[in-house]
């Protein structure tokens, strides 16, 4: 393997037209203009991305110190450390925090917002002034969010099933819904903004089969974000209603079908689930080509397979409910619906492998999250399988075993996904690099902090420990401590980067235009780019990911 590639020199390929230094620095989007006001009515799509990676990063720390308390709860068995109200607002918060306001808008929302108007040789998106709407929006949901947090916080878990919810939970349920409710309509605001610059905004010969796999899987993800946000809005204002006038949608006791809004809620999230993951997987698609110098292996599949994932995610919600009174028949058709959603997943897994298998391989720090991601959804994938089996769903369902396999996809998945995008596009969004050595540090801790904190607790859930219940038996205690062991190592290796990427944009070398020698059209402007992305009207490849064929070392060593 050869070394870091932090210097920009030790493995160049460059394209002659590829720029090789940095804008004067007043030309580019970050000095342009100096104000406050240059940024909050901002319509750069380059600031709002920056926008919502601070927002989001916000939410990211408060979402990992409320599961830093459960942790701390569950490392004794009796349940002194919180009160069962406390231990409840706190798995609730983690959970709404992590999923509504981290996961969901993580990656379309930073890279998504940053990239694909470069990647596709655009000036910007299509309406710059709906995708500043877009970051009000989320940011008013937040408020309310917070607001019920500030207040006492909601006890009802990020689903919010009723009639909990409804009628007996006592904490403020109502402002966290309407900042739920609120956050959606930002979804729905990027969604379009995303799908209309893809179908208009594109450069001259920028062709579909020319487009690079990250602007695929956004593609596909904004259809989910149009297509299904709507049904989950739906849900939760009738939600609120009944909650405040007792309408009787969902509540039983005013002639409502509590099982109604269950359906209603899974049809949104299942493929909310590949919100979450689809824009991983088109950074993973990024990355592994660039660090393995080849060409992605059967980009026509893997675009297609985005599609895909896209389309029959909306026909597997019903496995989230096997245990809950829906016929055989149905259970029977959902159980191999989610059987059938594993196929386009596996398309990519299988691609990125094969684009690995014989390349000339480099383990920089972004190749490092990326051989992470395909490990961990791999077995994230698999033990959604099992969870997909009738028999054994109805072993292990809201056992911890569920909670495990969950966070193998988005944790080990999407959060992966994040920092492996984080640290391969970090010279092009600040132009500026990282220590490379501090990367593979954090790397590393993630990985391993990550399955020593979740794959007990899949031992755990098939043992039969429900999941939040903070009084559980003695003979699980082993196991819940080398958890919140596991937990402690993964908080530093989030913490890690934190420390070095602020530190790198005072102190960082500066960044060459194509530091990894990459392939894509965000790669041929300055780091950082201009204001208006391109100094001159791109040209789009001929060959998606045209990487020189290379011999891989063994193969250099033994020929």
């Amino acid at each position: 393997m050869s070394g870091s590639a932090t210097t920009g020199d030790a493995h160049a390929f460059r394209d002659p037209q590829t720029p090789d230094a940095t804008l004067d620095r007043e030309a580019d989007y970050l000095h342009a203009e100096h104000t406050l006001r240059s940024w909050f009515f901002t319509t750069d799509h380059k600031r709002i991305a920056l926008l919502y990676l601070a927002s989001i990063t916000a939410f990211f720390v408060l979402g990992a110190v409320t599961a830093g308390l459960v942790r701390l709860a569950l490392v004794v068995p009796d349940g002194q450390v919180f009160s069962n109200d406390t231990y409840n607002k706190l798995f609730t918060i983690h959970g709404v925090v992590m999923v509504w306001f981290f996961l969901i808008p993580s990656i379309p929302a930073t890279f998504g917002n940053f990239l694909i108007p470069l990647m596709i040789g655009a000036r910007d998106l299509a309406f710059p002034k709906l995708n500043l709407a877009s970051w009000y929006v989320f940011m008013t949901g937040a408020f309310f969010t917070l607001v019920s947090v500030v207040l006492g916080g909601v006890d009802t878990g990020w689903t919010f099933y009723t009639p909990l919810s409804t009628a007996f939970s006592n904490t403020w349920v109502v402002p966290a819904l309407i900042g739920v409710t609120i956050v959606g309509f930002s979804s729905i605001l990027t969604g379009l903004n995303f799908v209309v610059t893809i179908h208009t905004m594109r450069a001259p010969g920028m062709t579909w089969f020319r487009l690079p796999i990250f602007v695929w899987t956004h593609y596909a993800t904004s259809l989910i974000f149009l297509l299904a946000t709507p049904v989950i809005t739906l849900a939760l204002v009738l939600l609120i209603l009944e909650r405040a006038f007792h309408i009787g949608v969902f509540d039983p006791a005013y002639g409502g079908d509590p099982v109604l809004f269950q359906h209603l809620f899974w049809f949104y999230s299942h493929p909310a689930v590949y919100i979450m993951v689809l824009p991983g997987m088109g950074v993973i698609s990024e990355i592994v080509p660039a660090f393995a110098r080849k060409k992605l292996f059967g980009y026509k599949f893997v675009a297609y397979a985005a599609i895909g994932l896209a389309s029959v995610t909306f026909f597997v919600w019903g496995h989230h409910m096997f245990v809950n009174g829906q016929s055989d028949l149905a259970s029977l058709a959902f159980s191999v619906l989610s059987f059938a959603v594993a196929v386009p997943s596996a398309v990519k897994v299988y691609n990125w492998t094969a684009t690995i298998h014989k390349g000339s391989l480099r383990l920089d720090t972004p190749m490092l999250y990326a051989m992470g991601y395909i490990g961990l959804f791999v077995l994230g994938g698999l033990t959604g399988l099992y969870l997909a089996t009738l028999a054994i769903n109805q072993h292990v369902h809201a056992t911890y075993f569920v909670v495990a396999h969950f966070h193998y996809i988005m944790v080990g998945g999407t959060v992966l996904a994040f920092l492996g995008g984080l640290h391969f596009w970090w010279p092009k969004v600040t132009g500026r690099m990282y220590v490379e050595s501090w990367g593979r540090i954090s790397a590393f801790l993630i990985f391993i902090g990550f399955n020593v904190t979740f794959f007990p607790q899949f031992i755990l859930g098939y043992l039969g420990m429900p999941r939040r219940y903070h009084v559980y038996p003695p003979e699980f205690q082993f196991l819940n401590i080398l958890s919140s062991a596991g937990s402690t190592i993964l908080a530093v290796g989030y913490i890690f980067p934190m420390i070095y990427l602020v530190y790198s944009i005072w102190f960082g070398k500066r960044a060459p235009a194509n530091p990894w020698d990459a392939r894509g059209l965000e790669w041929t402007v300055p780091s950082p780019p201009p204001a208006h992305n391109f100094l001159s009207e791109p040209k789009a490849p001929e060959i998606p990911y045209d990487y020189p064929i290379q011999a891989s070392e063994s193969q250099r060593h033994h020929s």
